[in-house]
């Protein structure tokens, strides 16, 4: 199957465009907020998470890609494209209850469902595509880091 550019911009630009509205609630909050609560001392250095989610919305983008194009006929695709959607929209919605919102306990609730939501979309992709759904193991190893970093923050400041 030939390369479709105009495919594969588009699937980035989703993906993209989720982590650049994510960012909109973490942006303000990471200097202020964000650097007033005590964490855990597993947690990153701050100015590893901007490039690390950059890379993680372009890997999920291509993920998307190879889906998108694998030839399948549509009603295969429906499941795989709504969970991996829901897991999209969870992560901006993460980013919003937990920077936005400062709510560290609701976004640790929600962080377990985006979890899991990852985990499911990685299984419909393998179905479909081995390389889609390994493009999305670095997102879930990440997004393990991520649950453990939001309750280590819920444990050590409540």
């Amino acid at each position: 199957m030939q390369f479709n550019w105009l495919k594969f911009v588009i699937s980035i630009i989703i993906t993209e465009g989720a982590g650049g509205l994510g960012s909109i609630f973490t942006y303000e909050a990471i200097p202020t907020w964000y650097a007033a609560l005590n964490k855990s001392p597993i947690t990153p250095p701050n100015w590893l998470f901007a490039p690390m989610w950059l890379t993680l919305y372009f890997l999920m983008g291509i993920a998307l890609y190879v889906v998108w194009t694998s030839g399948r006929n549509r009603k295969e695709l429906v499941l795989p494209y709504v969970l991996f959607f829901i897991q999209l929209a969870l992560n901006v919605i993460w980013s919003l209850i937990f920077f936005g919102l400062h709510e560290i306990l609701f976004g640790a609730v929600e962080i377990v469902f985006l979890w899991f939501f990852i985990v499911a979309t990685i299984i419909e992709f393998r179905a479909l595509s081995k390389v889609s759904a390994y493009l999305l193991f670095p997102y879930l190893s990440w997004g393990t880091v991520a649950t453990l970093l939001n309750f280590s923050i819920l444990w050590i400041n409540t």
